[in-house]
């Protein structure tokens, strides 16, 4: 495996991420998790596998590192500069309002699961078989691929995303993210 590029600068998202929180989130965090992944991969049976396919198939340190990486290569990737007021347009947009009734709504209880979970993980937006959206919590290095899930947007909650800008503001991060999401990379997700 290997670090994903930004599609960005790493000042790109201030003042909601500064530069700073990002050298240390992408470039030490998640190049640990690619690197950790490296080491165990040899003589697993998973060396030639998909990221993905590892995340549900396997275990222990295997799957957590796995996880991370899946996780933070869709988190980092669902972002571009800061847009006020941003809110998802078109097949996205419709299939939020028709499950939550208004992204207002949605927005609301995305930002209380993430609020709400205990300790470290990610709360999610994921596609479901038939055609649902659902937001899930998951803890430590979980994905919602574990459940036959398709992710489509995340947050994560673990301290380091946001602990050098936010301090202990869980909410406050969380309430910020929107405006750096780009809707189109969200709907690229529903396949």
């Amino acid at each position: 495996m290997e670090l994903i590029r930004l599609p960005y600068a790493l000042d790109a998202l201030s003042p909601v991420i500064s530069a700073e929180t990002l050298s240390f989130h992408y470039g030490k965090h998640l190049q640990a998790y690619v690197n950790n992944l490296n080491a165990a991969l040899p003589g697993s049976g998973f060396e030639d596998s998909r990221l993905e396919d590892i995340v549900i198939r396997s275990e222990g340190g295997i799957r957590n590192n796995a996880g991370q990486v899946l996780n933070h290569n869709l988190y980092f990737t669902q972002f571009r500069s800061p847009v006020p007021d941003n809110a998802p347009e078109g097949g996205i947009a419709e299939l939020i309002r028709q499950e939550f009734g208004s992204f207002e709504y949605f927005r609301k209880e995305f930002e209380t699961a993430g609020v709400s979970l205990f300790g470290s993980g990610w709360v999610w937006l994921s596609l479901q078989d038939d055609g649902h959206l659902i937001i899930t919590k998951e803890p430590n290095a979980g994905n919602p691929v574990q459940r036959s899930l398709r992710p489509l947007l995340t947050f994560d909650v673990w301290e380091h995303a946001y602990y050098l800008d936010y301090q202990n503001r869980r909410p406050a991060h969380l309430a910020a993210l929107w405006e750096i999401i780009d809707w189109e990379v969200v709907e690229s997700r529903l396949g």
